[in-house]
This record gives structure tokens, sequence and C-alpha cells, in this order.
């Protein structure tokens, strides 16, 4: 895939890296208004991500000072790493959803032992085990290395994406939708003019993480120390990939893997694809199990003991968001007495 990709009347995408990581990359899109490019996204906060954006720009004959805004899909640390430097290089505004936003906010006014303590807590609760939540507790007592790490000091936006509305773009209709579930400010954007190629539709959507060609995204609980409310991220999700579908679009620009067409047709293979999982976990828990335990059991890309420490957090917190899901339909609920709490099939 070319480091910088035009996808004709005005938008450009430049594929920018992301350390360590399998997706590879975030395709940060780049919009022509009347008052100068607009970023949607930016990349991962890194020295060689950072060349790599800033040679994408000099290659479509621009460069970072001329940025005059950027458009966030949502908060997580490959879109918005980079916010903070282009907004000093270029004095742009950067936009939000409000939900994301928040979530920034609290990261931001938070000491990073805290989040540890929280993780600790919410993991023995779900039934890990000790020797899981031992590093947690390690790295509480031995402090600072915390500090370190992504999206603890991510940009405050100075301007809010409201569901329904036009942003504010020169030259260009350009609506937020609010599609929580990955996050819960997740925005797609619609990009209400003709195709450039005249492909039938109603225009076309970056999508950022909501709406992938070839992967699920990540659909795991709002973590949120203060906030005990029992939300429903995949149901969040369920409901906003069907929004997005109605919506007809010629094609979808998403922030990984590459451009397509059917957007209704990749959303209907992500709500079977949903259904049939959460129809297999209601097997799985004919015998009562603890999120953890689930987790353990669940179908990943590759075996449980091969799943890093860091991603099966991830994992559990998915299968959390899944036992939330099936409890809500009425097909799960927690059985009395148990500690930590095990679910089972209705």
């Amino acid at each position: 895939m070319p480091q910088v990709t035009e996808h004709g009347g005005g938008v450009w995408s430049i594929r920018v890296p992301i350390p360590d990581n399998p997706l590879g990359h975030t395709l940060v899109h780049l919009l022509d208004t009347d008052r100068g490019p607009v970023l949607i996204d930016t990349g991962w906060d890194d020295p060689a991500s950072w060349d790599e954006l800033t040679g994408g720009l000099a290659t479509l004959g621009t460069s970072v000072r001329e940025i005059h805004g950027v458009v966030i899909t949502h908060h997580h640390p490959d879109h918005h790493g980079l916010s903070e430097r282009v907004r000093e290089e270029s004095g742009a505004w950067i936009a939000m959803h409000a939900a994301d936003a928040a979530v920034v906010r609290r990261t931001r006014a938070s000491e990073p032992g805290d989040w540890l303590d929280y993780l600790a807590r919410k993991l023995a609760a779900v039934g890990a085990p000790e020797e899981h939540t031992a590093p947690l507790r390690a790295a509480r007592a031995s402090g600072g290395r915390m500090r370190t790490l992504p999206g603890l000091r991510s940009a405050l936006p100075d301007r809010e994406i409201v569901p329904g509305e036009l942003l504010d773009l020169a030259g260009r209709r350009l609506r937020g939708i609010w599609t929580p579930g990955h996050t819960p400010g997740h925005v797609c954007l619609h990009l209400e003019e003709d195709h450039p190629a005249n492909l039938p539709g109603r225009g076309r959507l970056f999508s950022g993480d909501h709406l992938l060609p070839g992967i699920s995204p990540h659909i795991g609980l709002y973590e949120d120390p203060d906030d005990a409310t029992a939300t429903d991220p995949l149901g969040d999700y369920l409901d906003s990939l069907e929004r997005i579908g109605r919506l007809g679009v010629a094609e979808v620009l998403p922030a990984h893997q590459h451009a397509f067409t059917d957007a209704a047709g990749r959303v209907r293979e992500l709500l079977d694809h949903h259904e049939e999982r959460l129809t297999g976990l209601l097997a799985l828990l004919s015998t009562p199990l603890t999120p953890w335990q689930l987790a353990e059991r669940m179908e990943w890309n590759r075996p449980w003991d091969q799943i890093p420490y860091g991603s099966r957090n991830i994992a559990v917190s998915e299968a959390e968001a899944h036992l939330r899901r099936l409890v809500k339909l009425g097909r799960a609920e927690a059985v009395a007495g148990t500690d930590p709490v095990a679910y089972g099939a209705v």
C-alpha cells in the first residue's frame, strides 16, 4: 500500500505507522477546505509516525504548518496521539465528541497509580488469577513507569463534534454521526458530496474504527473508575452499525486497512458475526463461568496461553461486554452467591 493515496475530490489518505502493533498503520485522511487542509485523525505519537505524517503532507505539497483543523474520530492513541504536536506546529483547532473528550479530561486528571489500583480490583472481581493481578500491584508500588504510557496526556480538544450537525468546514459538507461502541464518543464523518467517480450512493464515510473491511473492532467495557453505570457497549455498537448501514454511502474510507464499497453488506456481516458469537457464548455458559473463564474459552486469533499479558486484559473486557449484552437481552444472568461472580445461560 502506498504511503499516500488520492481518493479524489480533495481527499487523500496518509499511512502513519503504529509501533509494535499488528494493525501496522493508521490511515490519516486529509480533506481540502476553502480555509486550508483539515486532518481526520493524526496517528500515534512516535518519532517515526511523525516523520511519516509530515513526509506524506510534503508529498501532497503542504505541511503541518498549513493544517487548519483536526477532526478526531475517537480518543485512542493511534488516532489522537499526534494531535497536540500538530496543533503546536500549526495552531489548528481539534474537534472531538463530548463523550470522548470527557475520557481525555479524566485520564489527564488521574494519577497512573489510581488507574493501576482500579484495574487490579476490576480484574480480581471478574476472576483473574493472582499471578495476573500481581504485576499491576508491583507496578503500583514501583511508580513512575506508567507516566510514559500513551494517552495519559492526550490533547484536550477545543471544539465539539455535535451529532447530526455539519462541522464548520468552509466549502465542505461533513456531518458528524455518533457511533458509540468502540469508545463512548466514537464518531463517523459523512461527507455529503457527490462521489468524485460517480459511484452510486450518498457520499463517502470516514468510518474511523467503527466499520472496517476485514476485521471487527474491539468492543469492551467503557472504563470509568468513578461511574458504576452498567453500560452496554456491544448494544451501542450494534445499534450504531444499523444506523450506518441505512446511510447508503457510496464508499467507506476507514482508519485501517483500505477503502471499500458496499457498506450495507459489511454491516450485515458484522451484525451476523456478533450474533453468532453471542450464540456461541451462550453454549459455553451452559456451565456458569466468570468473565475471566469465559475469555479463556472464547475464540481469539491465537490460543489463550499465547495471548500477551496486556491483550488478555483487552480480551476480558470484550468478554464482559458480551456478557452485558446477554444479560440485557435476558439470555444470561449472574449466579447468586458466586464470588467472583459467575454467569450462566438462562
